[in-house]
């Protein structure tokens, strides 16, 4: 189970111009492409020398700024496991876990020798699973990856209590319009699709006549499954997807998924109510388990096992996968071993390796310049909504009051997480292991079933480079691995810091009024404290700016999606326009100083737009916007900057100018 998270970049402190002992840097004109008027196309403007500077390798699909700093993370952190010796540490030990983790990713001697041989005793135990046993399999068989997936997270009508969610699932290729489309893109895909299943039969043994029947198949049930599936846009509304049903209701309606038998599979016998995300996804298990014959759900289950499988076993294993991922991204070339292997202990044992790293990454003065940051947003913000013209003083008041109740978490956790129960045994197969830390994170969210709701927690770890926002315990938290270099430069200026750092802390303060956010209260639950009149009027807005980004062609005959994409915008919006605010109040009286020709505010704008500077393939492009809730960089600065008037103030653009929008076509919702 998710949260709420968004797509953050940031620097890492406020450092004020001018400073003794500092130069502003001022604007890094090798960025610029200034053979494009601004009016004309801002994000060409801005961007197109860094672009044209960092074309595409074969290994991404995408490379922006945000890519360079995750290389600088990674490196960061493999020198960190590069430093640890399993063989010099006890055993059980977390240094030792991670450490042969890694090695054993590495190992590609073993990897290739072992084949598919670490699959076989899981494989013959789907083979003769029947029927009846099948969610038994699901609840207990690290890896099978199919049907639906189960988890416990805050109740969202009382967020101090942990509840069980149940949430569709069990698409191999992850989005349902790639099984309901038929446009050229979705009918390519489905082809290595088709490939990919019919490879990784084969690697398994089975002759032709088996690959090609498991194939179909497959096919056959995930497309039932996406038929009934909800839509990305559908799930935008918590409401939805909020269906608590007893344990009782459940067995009435949906005798053969057993939904008991699988919660006790997993532990859990005492559970009376089960909060339904999608029942029309649920519906239709009940009839896949009830009509498809043995054969074809144990098909179905192998797949997923496979897929859950194939990154950790021998290279040609892993070249079908990446076959698969050609065809959805574009991308040219698989990662290095090292990236691939390194991702294994940062994701399982992401606290463990955490720990190491904010100790050598992540200096105390950053979280205490970060605390003063985020302050002056949130006074901006306050400003912003005390100041909007479409809302009520009664429904302003709750959300000022919101606003001061924001739980502000920065760089990492006051309490580490304990792996002790983790076991990583080098003589076991790669996949073993991953198999083991599997099962230990997910008996470490089970047992959180019935018990108070720790809101200490992090939902990323330290070194990962993202932010995000919780509705649920209305926080917003920024990582350590997001802050620093080279988002942060000592010498930047005011301007920088806040188009920048700025933006981003603002974006996430805005999530918590955003199309989702708005829909719970100052603790995090799912209330409606907003008056009527005041909800139609953010509806009509956020109607609004969904059209603007609609009407944008991303690819050929391929326009976005702002339904989808609505909360970040409305984020990426308020994001401006209050880290704006923030800066002039930095500012006070002061007009700012000019540097190397750039006003503040062009600056300002500048930082922005540079934090989204990329090159993306088509390819990743049609993928993304079928997928990512987040507008593609293009747009995430074209798009909102022609919704704001100091934007087009700073750099002199008129009626006329393709980057003008009329006053009366601007959506301004914070």
């Amino acid at each position: 189970m998710n949260k709420t998270v968004s797509l953050a970049f940031a620097m890492t402190m406020l450092v004020t111009a001018g400073a003794a002992g500092q130069t502003p840097r001022g604007v890094d004109r090798a960025n610029l492409d200034t053979s494009v008027a601004p009016g004309t196309d801002f994000y060409e403007y801005a961007c197109g020398g860094w672009m044209k500077a960092n074309p595409l390798s074969d290994e991404y699909s995408r490379y922006g700024t945000f890519d360079q700093l995750g290389e600088l993370n990674r490196t960061q952190v493999r020198d960190l496991v590069l430093g640890l010796d399993a063989s010099a540490v006890p055993f059980g030990s977390n240094a030792q876990k991670i450490a042969d983790l890694y090695a054993q990713g590495m190992d590609s001697i073993r990897l290739n020798r072992e084949g598919a041989a670490p699959l076989f005793a899981d494989l013959e135990v789907i083979a003769r699973t029947p029927r009846a046993a099948i969610v038994d399999l699901m609840a207990a068989m690290p890896g099978i990856d199919a049907f639906f997936g189960t988890g416990v997270e805050a109740d969202m009508l009382n967020v101090d209590r942990n509840a069980m969610y149940w949430q569709q699932g069990g698409l191999g290729l992850g989005d349902r319009d790639y099984y309901l489309e038929d446009t050229d893109n979705t009918k390519a895909v489905r082809a290595a699709y088709r490939e990919y299943l019919h490879t990784l039969a084969r690697l398994i043994g089975y002759d032709d006549a088996a690959a090609y029947r498991l194939v179909g198949n497959v096919i056959d049930i995930e497309t039932r499954l996406a038929q009934a599936a909800m839509s990305r846009e559908e799930m935008r509304n918590p409401a939805a997807s909020y269906n608590p049903m007893s344990m009782a209701q459940l067995a009435k309606d949906y005798p053969a998924v057993d939904l008991k038998r699988y919660f006790a599979k997993q532990g859990i016998n005492e559970i009376d109510t089960l909060i339904v995300g999608q029942p029309k996804s649920l519906q239709a298990v009940n009839d896949i388990l009830e009509s498809a014959s043995e054969q074809a759900l144990r098909d179905y289950l192998t797949a997923g096992y496979l897929t859950s499988a194939a990154g950790f076993l021998s290279d040609d294993f892993v070249d079908a996968q990446f076959a698969m991922s050609q065809a959805l991204s574009g991308v040219k070339q698989p990662q290095p071993r090292w990236k691939r292997a390194l991702s294994i202990p940062n994701g399982m044992m992401g606290e463990a390796l955490g720990e190491l790293y904010v100790a050598k990454y992540f200096p105390p003065e950053a979280k205490a310049k970060m605390l003063t940051l985020v302050g002056n947003l949130q006074k901006a913000l306050g400003q912003h909504i005390s100041g909007l013209t479409w809302m009520s003083d009664e429904t302003k008041a709750k959300a000022l009051e919101k606003l001061s109740t924001f739980v502000v978490k920065i760089g990492y956790p006051d309490k580490w997480r304990d792996y002790s129960a983790l076991t990583v045994d080098p003589k076991k197969s790669y996949w073993q292991n991953v198999q083991e830390a599997i099962l230990f994170n997910q008996k470490l969210n089970l047992a959180d079933y019935g018990k108070p709701v720790d809101k200490d927690r992090w939902y990323m770890s330290p070194q990962t480079v993202n932010a995000y926002y919780n509705p649920t315990t209305n926080e917003i938290c920024f990582p350590a691995g997001i802050l620093q270099a080279p988002y942060f430069n000592p010498d930047a200026d005011d301007a920088e810091n806040y188009g920048a750092i700025g933006v981003v802390i603002g974006h996430e303060m805005t999530h918590g009024f955003d199309d989702q956010g708005r829909q719970f209260d100052k603790n995090g639950n799912f209330s409606n404290w907003w008056t009527d009149a005041d909800a139609a009027a953010f509806t009509k807005l956020a109607d609004a700016l969904a059209a603007q980004f609609d009407a944008i062609e991303v690819a050929p005959g391929t326009h976005a999606n702002g339904r989808f994409t609505l909360g970040e915008n409305i984020a990426d919006q308020g994001g401006l326009r209050v880290a704006y605010t923030a800066y002039h109040n930095a500012l006070g009286d002061s007009e700012g100083e000019v540097i190397d020709g750039f006003t503040p505010d062009q600056r300002f704008y500048l930082a922005y737009a540079n934090v989204w500077a990329g090159n993306i393939r088509e390819a990743e492009i049609l993928k993304r916007t079928k997928t990512d809730p987040h507008s593609l960089g293009r747009w995430r600065v074209n798009a909102s900057l022609r919704n704001i008037q100091p934007f087009f103030r700073a750099f002199d653009i008129k009626e006329g100018d393709p980057m003008f929008r009329p006053e009366n076509e601007r959506v301004v919702i914070w």
